[in-house]
């Protein structure tokens, strides 16, 4: 197990073709912990596949360093990093059988002479001859253990002598796994591994490796593109765009309290509705010709902007839970049902407010009678405001109010006499 840090990372591709360089990471900077599950997110082209290539050896940075363990390794060979990757594409060797690709790193660890070579290799091809016919060969036969452990592990027991052509892919996604523990490596790099996968198996491999992370304890750097995933499998996210770092930080961090409003927009399904609002009043805001009174961190922090002669224009953020049916009153929002998406458990509600025609998504219950074009009225959970400025970035949360020192009785003093 190790600490990664990447300090100050950036990868910039030379120009081609008359085209100008193409800037993939700008001088970043990432600490991920020892034993930690770290899933890295963003856009297409964001630097997030960049980055793990960068760890595995097979790119180099353009500028900054990337330490492992304590040790830096920008400069380092793939081979000496201390590092399994396993691919999109599963990259399994077609002429070896499952057995030989989970053993094929563990046979490539180390320099053998020629003769170790010869006896490793009649040890192997005598595998089938009775045991008083086999060379003997005790780096092989702890290979093997070490084989049979992983496939018992990763459930593969019964495939390790089929070819990968006559595996489906989970199976091969399992075998692909099981080569990268084998080596027991510091680090685990995946690159977006189930995105090949169906639906339903994507859900049971997605819950074998967190069980197998949280087994083996290593660190492992997770890219995908899939929410769920993001949100399901990670100690913490890392949001990448452009190739700068959005927001670091636990899923539920992510989700409720967003840095700015791209990691707002692209963390969450559906994304987060985004209001534009005017503060009005002492810890007030308005949105069309109605007032709210927000409450909560979001309240505090809303004064706190007011105190410190923050501007008067800007975007309320609110999730699709902060937005409920309900029954038309003054305070109450009324909006035309324009789509519903039914989901089993419940209902999707896109509507159009009535004032300022803004689109907002919301949760309903699946027993709600909706259609399309009906008027319906929305109430706001007053805890449920985030508040972005015009950069784009949250405001500042209020300050922790100072502790009042305990009144306590007055020391007393001995005497003098």
């Amino acid at each position: 197990m190790a600490e990664v840090r990447f300090q100050q990372v950036s990868k910039t591709y030379p120009p081609r073709r008359g085209s100008a360089a193409v800037e993939v990471l700008r001088q970043l900077d990432l600490s991920i912990r020892d034993g930690e599950f770290l899933v890295l997110v963003g856009p297409s082209g964001c630097g997030k596949s960049t980055l793990l290539r960068l760890l595995a050896g097979l790119e180099s940075p353009s500028g900054g360093e990337i330490i492992v363990g304590g040790r830096r390794v920008t400069h380092l060979r793939p081979s000496q990093r201390d590092v399994a990757m396993v691919f999109q594409s599963y990259a399994l060797y077609p002429h070896l059988s499952v057995a030989d690709n989970i053993g094929f790193g563990l046979r490539r660890q180390r320099q053998r002479t020629s003769v170790q070579q010869l006896q490793d290799s009649l040890h192997r091809a005598g595998r089938a001859l009775p045991e008083a016919l086999r060379v003997p060969s005790s780096r092989e036969q702890r290979i093997e253990a070490r084989i049979q452990e992983v496939a018992s592990t990763l459930e593969l027991e019964h495939l390790l002598d089929r070819m990968p052509k006559e595996l489906s892919g989970g199976q091969k996604q399992r075998v692909a796994l099981g080569r990268a523990i084998a080596r027991q490596p510091s680090v685990f790099l995946m690159d977006e591994p189930l995105s090949n996968l169906d639906a339903k198996l994507r859900t049971g491999t997605r819950a074998q490796i967190v069980e197998l992370q949280r087994r083996l304890g290593t660190t492992t750097v997770y890219v995908t593109h899939d929410q769920v995933e993001a949100m399901t499998m990670g100690h913490r996210i890392a949001v990448l765009n452009r190739g700068s770092l959005q927001q670091l930080g636990t899923p539920a961090e992510l989700y409720q309290w967003p840095s700015n409003l791209f990691v707002a927009q692209f963390i969450g399904s559906p994304a987060m509705n985004l209001l534009p609002i005017t503060v009005a009043g002492k810890g007030q805001l308005q949105l069309g010709s109605r007032r709210f009174l927000p409450e909560g961190p979001s309240g505090d922090a809303l004064m706190h902007w007011q105190e410190a002669g923050g501007i008067e224009t800007l975007t309320g953020g609110l999730r699709a839970e902060h937005l409920r049916l309900a029954p038309a009153t003054n305070r109450n929002l009324p909006a035309e049902v324009c789509h519903v998406e039914g989901l089993g458990n419940e209902q999707l509600l896109t509507c159009r407010l009535e004032e300022g025609s803004h689109l907002v998504q919301l949760r309903a219950d699946p027993g709600e009678q909706l259609t399309p074009g009906e008027t319906v009225h929305l109430e706001i959970d007053p805890k449920g405001w985030r508040f972005f400025d015009a950069n784009g970035e949250a405001i500042p949360m209020a300050p922790e109010p100072i502790a009042e020192p305990s009144s306590g009785p007055e020391p007393v003093l001995p005497s003098l006499g």
